[in-house]
């Protein structure tokens, strides 16, 4: 098996959640007393065992997400390879974030991102996603069966209609930010980019990805678009929501969602 093949598998087996050196890891640190664990090795984030982690492995809380370890983020990336495996991505869009900032000014709308970024990694931390990006008026949660495990569409969901909430729809008063979100499920190439002696970087590639990112930048502030495949995956009941059909850019076959928001019942069957 050459380098690159044996990468690849490497992602896979870390992104499925089979990567077979993890449970030995897991058995051994879990001995080491703490509260807060990284939900793929154990290795302890806080506490006396987490310092104990940090000054004999080197491990602190991943920039990924704070309840993951580095060195699992580190494991792929001294190894450069890439996936195709399934998960759910949310994709959340600020709705006319261009004529926002002239209304707003530069300073005050820099305050408004912050605050809108502080908040969806609070969500995405609390719902164990990996945190792709944020930047701009756009923030990406990848739910890998890894980190939120094979409910990750159900999860994803939820996580979307708490962070509509956490923005303020729902509430009593208007909603401090106007967001779209977008939810799609389906197997997505996940991998390193970049070249041997520059920047490397992780990303997500592909249609399932260019589709999640589309049902975002179309969905209406305080809208959920959940795409057929996420909600067949999470075996949502669609009683009572809205069907829409939908010709996205850049897709040759149209896609059929369900429109939800904060205050959608979602009931789902469990797995």
């Amino acid at each position: 098996m050459t380098e690159n093949a044996r990468n690849n598998e490497l992602w896979r087996q870390v992104l499925s959640g089979e990567y077979k050196d993890i449970p030995r890891a897991r058995r051994l640190l879990k001995r080491i007393p703490c509260k807060v664990r990284c939900k793929i090795c154990n290795a302890p984030l806080n506490g006396p065992g987490g310092r104990l982690i940090r000054l004999t492995l080197g491990r602190i809380p991943s920039r990924i997400n704070p309840h993951f370890c580095s060195g699992c983020y580190d494991l792929l990336a001294a190894n450069p390879g890439s996936t195709e495996i399934e998960m759910t991505l949310l994709f959340a869009d600020i709705r006319g974030s261009t004529t926002l900032a002239q209304q707003m000014g530069t300073q005050a709308f820099s305050h408004l991102i912050n605050r809108f970024y502080i908040t969806a990694t609070h969500v995405f931390s609390e719902s164990d996603a990996w945190i792709e990006r944020l930047v701009g008026d756009q923030v990406i949660g990848l739910y890998l069966p890894a980190m939120a495990g094979l409910n990750h569409a159900q999860i994803a969901i939820h996580s979307a209609q708490k962070l509509a909430h956490a923005v303020g729809y729902g509430g009593s008063d208007e909603a401090w930010l106007p967001l779209g979100i977008g939810v799609h499920t389906g197997y997505t190439f996940m991998g390193t980019v970049g070249s041997e002696s520059g920047i490397r970087d992780f990303t997500v590639l592909g249609d399932t990805a260019n589709t999640a990112a589309r049902l975002s930048s179309v969905a209406a502030a305080g809208e959920i678009l959940i795409s057929h495949s996420a909600g067949a995956h999470a075996r949502i009941d669609t009683t009572g929501l809205e069907a829409r059909t939908l010709e996205l850019k850049g897709r040759s076959e149209p896609i059929d969602v369900h429109v939800a928001h904060v205050d959608s019942p979602l009931v789902m069957a469990r797995v």
